[in-house]
């Protein structure tokens, strides 16, 4: 009852933006879903993800009732060095300086934000209250907090026995920026490739899985540094204008056997890349299923420049343009289908662009002309292969059964009234989800993982704090059942 109350009195006291925002998304939403309007909080966060970093405290918070809970501190940032701020505390008054302190009970989340947010060097005085009962002033002055999982990381993995041993990349999305100092997709994964060269690894698995796009130009940087020079995608506007961007730069930065992984969350810039290096027979791309399919490309307009510093209004997203692989296809709706194909735990969700109203039909142009790479594998025997080693597999057995557990579950649609009949049809429930149970904290190990680094996990942190994220990361990585599968597609290719 309590969190309902909370957004009720929130839907009662509408912010001055509110209707303006869903008025203009409405008729947005009538023309793609991809056009539309982000408010200035919408602004902060979607920049916030496009970077990778904030000006604020360092601390993630949520709703709790009729208060501001501080959920856990982000390791190295202004709250975490401070010391004094705890993952329970409640957030009662927020003041920034010289300005009087503002009571933030039953105040929506991103307000909340808003004002803790600030410039660094600034400083912001909270008014908490700890588990035990205590309340007490806070003063943290505001720096650069740096979301280290936002940004792109590798490591050496080796599987049980085997001679070989693989690079691997996570990257989360194509981030990037203006300033001299933002770190960039495109420059980091290069930097990885090369480090994992100079460690003589027989090859590389980059994993897109759940990465959602951004910046065009770090798609194409990124693609390049696999192709030795040539066109990467196509784009077309609504005149029907086309330019091919391509990669101009002699040279890779690494040359070896590559495997992209995607799944049906992989979109946009993800699916540049991963259609690019498709089609260049550069790689061998192993998922799940399709990728989402968003194939077109949006400009984004500050509205603050046409109605006036200090006006604070936000952003409008229009798409502008549709773009295409070096093969002439569209990623639009269709998305990249992989080559090896592996249980999809969302298969029972539908999901993808195909899925959306209004989305942009999908298209052909002709193809540019390009050259395909030198390495050879054969397509059909790395799939053969994968699908004798994937249907031994007890995990992804597990996985297979829990997803048609979960497509049964959303066509039948009847529940039983009676107590005792719906008693029944819980537990057939419960045994159908234990028989298909694939939790991975629960998985062995896989392969032996090295982060490329590791240095970063015996480092000491300030004031004795542990900062455990790589350690939880390498622990997950090394029991992932795809990443296993993806090792062994690279084995096969390496067979000549």
């Amino acid at each position: 009852a309590k969190a309902y109350s909370g957004r009720f009195a929130r839907l009662r006291a509408p912010g001055k933006l509110d209707a303006a925002a869903d008025l203009v998304n409405a008729v947005a939403a009538a023309y793609d879903p991809h056009t539309s309007y982000l408010p200035p909080a919408d602004e902060a966060n979607f920049n916030i993800q496009m970077t990778g970093s904030l000006e604020g405290i360092g601390a993630v918070l949520r709703e709790k009732d009729h208060h501001i809970e501080v959920v856990e501190l982000v390791p190295g940032g202004a709250s975490w060095r401070d010391g004094r701020l705890d993952p329970g505390d409640l957030i009662l008054s927020v003041a920034n300086e010289r300005e009087d302190a503002v009571d933030v009970v039953d105040m929506p989340l991103d307000q909340v934000v808003k004002m803790i947010r600030g410039p660094k060097g600034t400083v912001v005085r909270l008014q908490i209250q700890k588990a035990t009962g205590v309340q007490q002033i806070v003063a943290i002055t505001r720096d650069v907090v740096v979301i280290e999982e936002a940004f792109a990381r590798g490591a050496v993995l080796q599987a049980p026995g085997a001679r070989a041993a693989y690079g691997y990349i996570f990257l989360p999305s194509f981030y990037g920026g203006r300033g001299p100092d933002q770190r960039t997709a495109a420059a980091d994964v290069s930097a990885l490739l090369a480090d994992l060269k100079a460690r003589k690894v027989e090859g590389v698995v980059i994993d897109m899985r759940g990465n959602g796009g951004g910046y065009l130009g770090d798609a194409v940087a990124m693609a390049g540094a696999l192709i030795d020079r040539g066109p990467v995608v196509q784009i077309e506007d609504a005149r029907g204008r086309r330019e091919v961007l391509s990669d101009d730069e002699p040279g890779t930065a690494y040359d070896g056997p590559v495997v992209l992984l995607v799944d049906r969350f992989s979109a946009s810039a993800a699916e540049i890349v991963a259609g690019a290096l498709q089609d260049y027979r550069r790689a061998v791309v192993v998922g799940t299923s399709p990728t989402h399919g968003k194939g077109t490309v949006q400009s984004v307009i500050d509205l603050d420049r046409f109605a006036g510093k200090g006006s604070d209004l936000g952003v409008f997203k229009v798409t502008v343009q549709q773009f295409f692989r070096v093969s002439g296809a569209s990623t639009q709706r269709e998305g990249v289908t992989p080559d090896v194909i592996l249980p999809d735990p969302f298969g029972h969700l539908e999901t993808g662009e195909r899925t959306l109203d209004h989305a942009v039909p999908w298209k052909q142009i002709d193809a540019a002309p390009h050259a395909a790479w030198s390495g050879r594998w054969d397509a059909a025997a790395l799939t053969a292969r994968s699908a004798t080693r994937v249907a031994k597999d007890k995990g992804f057995a597990r996985i297979v059964t829990l997803a048609r557990t979960f497509a049964a579950r959303a066509k039948d649609t009847r529940v039983p009234l009676a107590r005792a009949a719906y008693d029944e049809y819980r537990k057939a429930q419960r045994d159908a989800l234990a028989a298909g149970d694939v939790d991975q904290d629960k998985a062995p190990q896989r392969f032996a993982v090295k982060l490329l680094a590791e240095e970063a996990l015996a480092a000491p942190a300030p004031g004795g704090k542990v900062d455990d994220r790589l350690s939880r990361w390498k622990t997950t990585l090394a029991r992932d059942s795809w990443v296993a599968e993806s090792l062994r597609v690279l084995d096969d290719m390496r067979r000549k």
